[in-house]
């Protein structure tokens, strides 16, 4: 992939869709979660019309704090899964990438848990609430269990709509770029409500 990544994504929409875009503005990936479902399904598409599925992600229970959510190549080949920490992701959000045996591969933490508890605070208080997707601006990075940086995932200021960038820090093989890229879409879909 030609990174940096850039995703975008609309606060405001019943069924979130993510557009990823790489360096030269190519759109990369097209993410859409169905809306109303008690299961989380969310499906990647290659194209915004959304006619070349290339993976899907589900969730392995409805509505739970601590589902699991699988992720599989649209040949049907198992790339891993990704879990939310409950009680750990309190106070800053932590995910767990597993591969596709179960085993814990990748930590995805917010780097500064500060950025949470003042968007939870300020993010209650008329009019000012609005402005707090512009300058609380979390964080992310995903490390191997060896404690190597993989990958961050920075918020951008931006109104009325999301905006990421996804840049690498260390080497990965294609299959475990695609669980990373993958996980960290998934928990920006999770984290949403944040702005």
């Amino acid at each position: 992939m030609n990174y940096p990544l850039n995703l975008s994504f609309k606060i405001i929409a019943i069924a979130p869709q993510i557009s990823v875009t790489d360096a030269s503005g190519s759109l990369v990936m097209y993410v859409k979660q169905k809306a109303f479902k008690l299961k989380e399904a969310v499906t990647v598409f290659a194209d915004q019309g959304q006619t070349q599925p290339l993976y899907t992600i589900n969730a392995d229970r409805v509505l739970d704090f601590s589902a699991s959510y699988h992720m599989t190549a649209t040949n049907g080949h198992q790339i891993g899964s990704i879990k939310r920490q409950g009680m750990r992701s309190i106070w800053r959000s932590h995910y767990d990438l597993f591969d596709p045996s179960g085993q814990p591969t990748v930590s995805i933490r917010e780097e500064n848990g500060w950025v949470k508890v003042g968007d939870a605070v300020l993010n209650g208080i008329p009019v000012l609430g609005m402005f707090t997707g512009y300058f609380l601006n979390p964080t992310y990075l995903a490390t191997r269990s060896n404690g190597q940086p993989l990958m961050r995932l920075s918020k951008e200021p931006a109104f009325f709509e999301g905006r990421f960038r996804m840049d690498p820090l260390g080497p990965m093989d294609q299959v475990e770029e695609s669980r990373v890229v993958l996980g960290l879409l998934m928990m920006i879909l999770l984290e949403r409500s944040r702005g």
